[in-house]
């Protein structure tokens, strides 16, 4: 059975045949599925989706790409609902260099605010990182991140960096790109991470892997990241889907 670590299916790209996705998700062994509610519009679909499907649960946080737009009360909002059982981490946040849609040092102090709610919570944290490699890690390490660990969602950067955030008490987790043939720092990346520390995700409906690329990607398709990150451990697709599911449960504290 398939742990799928970050998916959004309360998104507009799913409005027409989203419970047909979720049925394909069951039939393709995904046993488990954490969705992600990153502002005002999306953390409340988030929650309904986790309190409409026993195997959803829900993580809920402020996206650095939205981070101009979050309050004081966004916060005790997001606090607020963290106590819900069916919420199961706090995120995705970080910082986005790619997309310039926030002010760079408002994603910062918005990044700082969501590690010390997770700290004052004891909840994992799930981190989005795009071309932002030090200043991210900079701040786990001066926020005191490793206290509540969590997870490096969508992994892209090097061996050094993924190095630097499992000594912060990281888990890796790798996507739709891991399949694709011109991968080779995630390839070697993913060689190297402790079995113990690698997770798998899609991060649908975006990342699609091959062999659907260029397709809307959904929360089935993470079976063909498994299936390569066995490959590249020499693991049965067995033993990879069972030590991913593992790492994850332990990770968000859900029991089998």
């Amino acid at each position: 059975m398939l742990f799928e670590t970050h998916a959004h299916l309360n998104a507009k790209e799913f409005d027409e045949d989203r419970e047909e996705v979720i049925a394909r998700a069951r039939e393709n062994g995904v046993s488990t599925i954490v969705n992600i509610g990153f502002n005002a519009e999306t953390i409340p679909t988030c929650m309904d989706l986790a309190k409409n499907h026993d195997f959803i649960y829900a993580v809920i946080g402020w996206h650095p790409q939205d981070a101009k737009d979050m309050t004081d009360e966004h916060l005790e909002w997001i606090e607020e609902l963290s106590r819900d059982p069916k919420v199961v981490g706090l995120g995705e946040m970080g910082l986005d260099y790619y997309w310039d849609t926030s002010p760079k040092d408002v994603q910062a102090e918005v990044f700082r605010k969501q590690i010390r709610l997770a700290r004052k919570l004891d909840m994992p944290i799930i981190i989005h990182n795009r071309d932002a490699h030090q200043d991210v890690l900079t701040i786990l390490k001066e926020e005191k991140a490793a206290e509540v660990g969590g997870i490096m969602h969508c992994f892209s950067g090097s061996w050094e960096t993924a190095k630097l955030a499992l000594d912060m008490n990281f888990y890796i987790s790798f996507g739709g790109p891991l399949t694709f043939k011109n991968a080779k720092q995630p390839k070697e990346v993913a060689a190297q991470v402790p079995l113990d520390k690698l997770l798998i995700e899609t991060d649908c409906p975006y990342l699609t892997p091959h062999p659907f690329r260029g397709k809307r990607n959904e929360s089935g398709y993470v079976r063909y990241v498994c299936e390569e990150m066995a490959n590249i451990r020499g693991l049965s697709y067995e033993e990879m889907a069972q030590i991913t599911t593992e790492n994850a449960r332990r990770l968000f504290r859900l029991q089998p």
